[in-house]
């Protein structure tokens, strides 16, 4: 006797699957690919934000933009938030490594390093205004130290690596917990084999752990360049772009909103996702996740 056969059984259902990708499908396409079709649309008229009609005008937003250096310039505040995030990767790390041995009251460590990730911007925001303000909880805690009051908003030489510290505190915890999901998931014998051959913590983490969660790393590197290419809330709320802290995005809005040039602002952020592209393709090359 012949098996059934389950042809007919399995092929209708071939399209089961997408039933249930119908949803996030519809919400991805509605929520990210249109606006970044309209955006795209934008870009090459001269639409004010506000009017019912615009003018066509080709690439001249593009043109503008790539004619004026000026607006390309607020790309080395990056520079600093870059240089924090570099921090914030090697510190995240270091607390993720010691948290995934047997440390006592790791999981405490573990919820007040996180937590700052789970406060609303806005508050960091406003919080961090006390903090910097003449007098306030830092020049107190320097002045124990002998160290006098500074202007941490208002030096344009110091307000970029404030506020790049204010993004540390806040971002260090989400890299932790993406760190110690990863180191957890190597194999425990690893790091037996290594104790009873002599490794030190050290070369535990060189051999060990630095290799196994080389992915994880990769992708946080690519999240702090975009990151740092992209900030927006935290300079907004605690010092709207004054006195030398305006980031590309918080010029672009005010294109948008502040100068009603809504099609060279949409030119603008069209430059800005090419780069960030460009920036994680370029790393995807230069370290590749299966290099050893």
């Amino acid at each position: 006797m012949s098996p059934p056969r389950t042809a007919s059984r399995i092929g209708p259902q071939w399209f089961t699957p997408w039933l249930y990708l119908l949803v996030p499908l519809a919400l991805l396409v509605t929520f990210t690919y249109l606006p970044v079709a309209d955006m795209i649309s934008y870009s090459f008229t001269d639409w004010d934000g506000l009017s019912p009609v615009s003018d066509f005008v080709g690439l001249g937003n593009y043109v503008d933009l790539f004619t004026r250096p000026e607006l390309f310039q607020v790309f080395t505040v990056s520079l600093c938030y870059l240089a924090g995030s570099v921090v914030q990767i090697g510190v995240a790390l270091y607390f993720a490594t010691v948290l995934s041995f047997n440390t006592r009251f790791r999981n405490l460590f573990k919820g007040i390093l996180f937590f700052p990730y789970l406060i609303n911007g806005v508050a960091v925001g406003f919080v961090f205004l006390y903090f910097f303000q003449p007098g306030g909880t830092l020049d107190t805690v320097l002045h124990w130290f002998g160290v006098g009051p500074q202007l941490w908003l208002g030096n344009p030489d110091l307000v970029n690596w404030s506020l790049a510290g204010v993004s540390v505190w806040r971002f260090m915890g989400l890299n932790m917990v993406l760190f110690i999901g990863a180191i957890q998931s190597i194999p425990p014998d690893l790091y037996e084999a290594s104790a009873l051959d002599g490794a030190s913590r050290w070369q535990q983490f060189r051999h060990i752990i630095a290799p196994s969660i080389r992915p994880i790393i990769s992708l946080s590197a690519i999240l702090a360049v975009s990151g740092s290419l992209a900030v927006f809330e935290i300079p907004f709320i605690m010092t709207g772009g004054s006195n030398n802290s305006e980031t590309f995005v918080i010029q672009t809005i005010k294109l948008a909103f502040n100068f009603d040039k809504t099609g060279l602002a949409s030119a603008a952020a069209v430059v800005l996702l090419l780069i960030v592209l460009a920036v994680t393709w370029a790393q995807r090359r230069l370290f590749p996740e299966g290099a050893s």
